[in-house]
């Protein structure tokens, strides 16, 4: 086991300002945790993009720091029982990456009870591919079912189309025969939605003017919503009878401007999704559903690979809507 490992760290100044750059970390640094893991793969999420670009919106409070909310590898040491040397594992959530050192890094130190089992039938790659973004898609997916949704309910709506969330949505959604409706404000990136299986590609702009009347033309069986703001309020207007939005992102802002009628009239439900703290067994089950429901040659398709110097960048480009689909950070690369 090498004494030092590459990771980005993130360093505050004298004047408060917090800076990201590639260094070596000597191993001992690593934060407490009983499994330790040698990282293959991390990746770019909009949450890390705000804490590599000066710790927007203060989630991390102590340096130096190791962002990551992601990360995917093989288990070097281990005292929790459920984990040997030699287990390949994954690790999203738990807040890891925010106040606790994460998976942008050659190596990780985190408690077992975050950890689950790498998914037969996924390589370490394809689950980081996956990541906080697919698996808050599957969760999305499962949420609507559990209230109903069905492909024969009519048209599902995925908000933010071309980000990550968006894209596994579109691809999961396809394969279980729903008619997915993508809004994405990229047009160039038409042809990759429905690559995805998107049947049809509404402009954003559709959606960011809020709806003239507070109930309009029933259309939206169901909705995976990452972007929230006036988008979601025009979607709820919109929406059919009974039916469901799984709200999971507010790349539109945070606010809801809206009045009740959709719920008391339409009686329609809004399901707050949330893949930071979910339970273990849940995380296993969700991790099953995503090997059953997303075809591997389109989560393929929609991802990139980069080294770790490239992070920075990367970070910037996803608060500016410049990445397209799931990067995946080669750590030892």
């Amino acid at each position: 086991m090498s004494d030092r490992f590459k990771a980005v760290l993130l360093e505050q100044g004298d004047d408060e300002k917090v800076s990201a750059s590639i260094k070596d970390v000597d191993f001992a640094d690593l934060p407490d945790g009983d499994v330790t893991v040698a990282i293959d793969y991390s990746t770019i999420n909009f949450k890390d993009g705000l804490v590599v670009n000066g710790n927007i919106g203060r989630l991390v409070r102590e340096f130096p720091h190791v962002p990551g909310i992601d990360f995917a590898g093989t288990v070097e040491a281990s005292e929790n029982p459920d984990f040997a040397p030699g287990d390949k594992v994954v690790l999203t959530g738990w807040r890891v990456g925010e106040i606790h050192w994460g998976g942008l890094a050659q190596k990780a130190r985190v408690k077992g009870d975050w950890l689950v089992p790498l998914p037969d039938g996924l390589s370490t790659q394809q689950a980081m591919a996956v990541g906080t973004a697919g698996f808050t898609s599957m969760l999305c997916v499962d949420a609507l079912e559990a209230h109903g949704l069905v492909p024969d309910n009519g048209e599902v709506l995925v908000t933010g189309g071309a980000g990550g969330v968006g894209s596994v949505a579109i691809a999961i959604l396809a394969k279980r025969g729903y008619t997915v409706v993508a809004s994405s404000g990229r047009p160039k990136l038409n042809d990759y939605l429905t690559e995805l299986g998107a049947t049809e590609v509404i402009d954003r702009a559709d959606l960011s003017e809020a709806a003239a009347r507070p109930l309009e033309r029933e259309r939206w069986a169901g909705c995976v919503d990452a972007v929230a703001g006036k988008a979601l309020a025009t979607v709820l207007a919109h929406m059919k009878y009974g039916g469901s939005v799984a709200a999971c992102g507010l790349a539109g802002g945070n606010t809801l401007e809206t009045t009740v009628l959709p719920f008391l009239l339409r009686g329609v439900n809004i399901l707050g999704i949330d893949s930071v703290m979910q339970h273990k067994v849940h995380r296993i089950r969700i991790w099953q559903r995503i090997v059953e429901d997303l075809p591997l040659d389109k989560l393929d398709a929609m991802t990139s690979k980069a080294p770790l110097a490239d992070v920075p960048d990367l970070a910037k480009a996803i608060l500016k809507g410049g990445l397209r689909g799931r990067t995946v950070i080669d750590v030892n690369a």
